[in-house]
């Protein structure tokens, strides 16, 4: 009996305890944050504003601009360059609608190959991400009208797919 009334006090002051510690802890963390926390003014919440990037308007960029920042060696023989080769690759991306439904965005990759007549062959989709992407991808490079290089340029050119 005398045994069943120590342990139940040693567990009551064991529970006691823990509660404290977590109450101390909770008020450390709190300590913590709001020490950690540095006041931002008003004058540099302004600032952060201006910094942020305008978004690109709707329509202006249906691939989502990451394929122009790499350079493509074909592109050199499109006319007006890689800039422009994106600019029409851009107008005439129609997003499929079952990749638009199922909201899929992505990179696809397509291998092709310019002759030295300035034609394309041995168009494949090395990446797709699915919903018709691929598909479309390799039709707007279908589209695509090089200048004669004079000698055979394997290359790979990326379609980016963003809603």
């Amino acid at each position: 009996m005398y045994a069943k009334v120590i342990l139940a006090a040693a567990g009551f002051a064991l529970i006691s305890l823990g509660a404290s510690a977590q109450s101390q802890t909770k008020s450390k963390v709190k300590v913590k944050t709001e020490t950690e926390t540095p006041a931002v003014k008003e004058e540099e919440q302004g600032q952060d504003k201006a910094k942020s990037p305008e978004p690109i308007a709707p329509g202006q960029d249906k691939a989502g601009g990451k394929g122009a920042d790499k350079a493509i060696p074909i592109a050199q023989y499109y006319e007006g360059g890689q800039s422009a080769m994106y600019e029409f690759i851009n107008k005439n991306l129609q997003y499929p609608p079952m990749a638009k439904r199922n909201r899929i965005q992505g990179q696809c990759i397509v291998s092709v190959t310019l002759n030295p007549d300035g034609t394309t062959t041995n168009m494949k989709i090395l990446r797709n991400v699915g919903g018709g992407t691929g598909e479309e991808a390799l039709r707007i490079i279908k589209l695509l009208k090089f200048n004669a290089p004079g000698y055979s340029v394997q290359s790979s050119v990326p379609v980016n797919f963003k809603l």
